[in-house]
């Protein structure tokens, strides 16, 4: 049997791969934090790299995994003194260790990550055991070399326990000259053993001007309206690249002009857009509707809990329509509690297959039901 190829856990679709990405936006405390631990001497062996999904955890992994691996252990004085210290973590495009990072082969790394499942034909839901264990062997192999070594775990909220455990005896007692940058969007999901061996670099959501520049970086199509993408985002632009990808902002246009005709609902809308949503081959747009959907809902509950809008308006008319329904803490709280139902039965719903029209209508019949108080 031909062996299968899979595809990159770590990377996002449409976009590309961290170690591609040259340059990181909006994140300069934290690079500024990792860079002055490194210059104070005192560089902790393993970094907790935290924040939302998508704002540039993994691309900050590789950048600082690039600058280790260019740098000497010990700064010797030399004939003219002591070298400057590094003040960016960037190096030369045309460094030996970029082109064997771009390449897969510099021996000083090891890329931690999702491998194929038992059967090889698909990649497993897990980081399994079996992946850490392929950390001894890189171990004995880069240790004659005498230089710096660096792993990177993308992602380490996706370890199973047995290797959880496995990676925290290597945090226990880390070889010499080891850095270990471990990735993580939910660090709740880790043991809090493994998170007490870290240090937290925390990444923040992006604004609109970084978003903008990131999604220039990965070739992405330009969008009208750069702030509503990074609010309807939440700062991500892994999830901005999905949006632009997928017409996000029209979906959630849609949304926001069907829920306009509220109370009264105008129903061939509604069965238009479920329709749309439903038909074969639209699985994606159907995900997205949902979770577009839980988003407006989110944003009703937000608003009526404040006494007004957000400050972005993500669609035309959105701040208007917030303002109609939800202008109260007891219409938050409706809402709140709709976005709570609405997201199990639509999660329950996918699960169990039903049919995705119905699904659809059932949720937006509720939804009016809501309004109507």
């Amino acid at each position: 049997m031909a062996e299968v190829e899979l595809p990159e856990p770590d990377r996002v679709d449409g976009a590309p791969h961290p170690r591609e990405t040259q340059r990181i936006f909006g994140q300069d405390a934290a690079q500024a934090e990792f860079l002055q631990a490194f210059n104070s001497g005192r560089l902790h062996h393993g970094w907790l790299i935290t924040g939302p999904k998508g704002v540039g955890k993994a691309t900050l992994a590789w950048q600082i995994a690039r600058f280790l691996l260019t740098q000497p252990i010990e700064q010797s004085a030399g004939l003219f003194g002591a070298p400057e210290p590094p003040t960016s973590l960037a190096i030369p495009p045309d460094h030996p260790v970029e082109a064997r990072i771009q390449a897969m082969s510099e021996p000083g790394l090891f890329l931690l990550r999702r491998g194929p499942n038992e059967k090889g034909d698909k990649l497993a839901a897990d980081i399994l055991v079996k992946e850490v264990r392929k950390l001894k062997n890189f171990f004995s192999l880069s240790a004659a070399d005498g230089g710096r070594r660096v792993v990177i775990v993308d992602a380490a909220d996706e370890m199973n326990v047995s290797a959880a455990n496995a990676l925290l005896k290597v945090l226990e007692e880390p070889p010499a000259n080891t850095i270990l940058l471990l990735v993580c969007h939910q660090p709740s999901r880790l043991l809090p053993t493994i998170r007490s061996r870290c240090r937290e670099l925390r990444l923040a959501p992006m604004g609109p001007d970084a978003m903008a520049a990131a999604l220039a970086q990965a070739e992405a199509p330009e969008v009208e309206n750069p702030a509503a993408l990074a609010e309807i985002s939440a700062g991500s632009v892994g999830e901005a690249i999905r949006l632009v990808n997928q017409n996000g902002l029209a979906i959630y246009q849609e949304l926001v002009d069907l829920y306009g005709s509220l109370p009264r609902l105008d129903r061939s809308r509604a069965l238009k857009l479920a329709e749309s949503a439903a038909a074969r081959g639209a699985e994606a747009k159907l995900d997205l509707l949902f979770a577009l959907n839980d988003l407006l809902l989110a944003r009703l509950a937000r608003a009526g809990a404040l006494g007004q809008p957000p400050a972005v308006e993500v669609a035309r008319g959105e701040a208007q329509l917030l303002a109609r329904l939800s202008s109260t803490p007891h219409q938050a709280r409706a809402w709140a509690d709709l976005a709570q139902d609405v997201g199990g039965r639509t999660r329950h719903g996918r699960a169990v297959n039903l049919d995705p029209a119905a699904l659809i209508l059932d949720t937006v019949f509720k939804i009016q039901k809501t309004a109507a108080g």
